[in-house]
């Protein structure tokens, strides 16, 4: 009688690790998309909060702020939101308003390059 050591061939590892690699082929498109599209929500809800600080800004003072550091002193929000599409709050593009009196900003927009999967500028949104 022969005696075999307990253990795995090295065809049947080949096999296994093909098969892992045909799962991770599927799975990291997928998951790639899932973490773009989580970006494109979490900016447009950072831009909707924004917005609404600016808002209640200007309802309250009857002016728009001069920059967004305003809107935290004055306790609006309690920090500026980071732009997930750069990874930082520095990168807002304010869009300032100049009449009369009443100038500041208005509104805000994403400073990052490129579109969604939808086609729409991240400046845009």
């Amino acid at each position: 009688m022969t005696s075999r050591t307990a253990g795995f061939s090295l065809i049947e590892l080949i096999v296994v690790m093909a098969i892992i690699a045909v799962l991770v082929t599927i799975a990291l498109p997928r998951y790639q998309s899932s973490v773009d599209h989580s970006k494109v929500v979490a900016l447009q809800g950072n831009l909707r909060v924004l917005r609404e600080a600016i808002d209640r800004y200007q309802e309250d003072r009857a002016k728009f702020p001069e920059n967004l550091q305003q809107l935290t002193e004055q306790h609006y929000i309690r920090e500026i939101p980071i732009d997930p599409m750069t990874d930082s709050a520095q990168t807002w593009v304010l869009v300032e308003e100049r009449a009369g009196d009443n100038t500041g900003i208005v509104d805000v927009h994403s400073g990052a390059k490129g579109s969604t999967p939808q086609g729409v500028a991240y400046g845009d949104l």
